[in-house]
């Protein structure tokens, strides 16, 4: 489940929007709902508060104005594949950074 300091990508219509950082989570007048202020990760930076649901923090969907739409939680721990092996082929001059006495 996402929550406070969390990074997530937000979906709309089934495709990648924009990430964003969740700022904070406040109960809501309505039971069971929740007042979530994401701080939206572009240019300028800008803070949105949405009323969700518990299920809507763990990825279920929902719609906002007809428009299905989806938080995905991005995890702290991206692995990276590792960069490719420079090729061996190819012969290259060694420069030594001492000079030799």
């Amino acid at each position: 489940m996402a929550t406070i300091n969390d990074l997530v990508l937000v979906h709309i219509e089934n495709k990648p929007a924009f990430f964003a950082r969740i700022n904070d989570i406040n109960a809501d007048v309505k039971r069971g709902w929740y007042q979530v202020e994401l701080l939206v990760l572009g240019l300028p930076l800008q803070s949105i508060v949405w009323i969700l649901e518990e299920g809507h923090l763990q990825g279920e969907e929902f719609t906002m104005g007809g428009a299905p739409v989806r938080l995905e939680l991005i995890s702290p721990k991206i692995k990276l594949s590792p960069p490719p092996a420079p090729e061996s082929d190819s012969k290259g001059k060694i420069i030594p950074l001492k000079r030799k006495p």
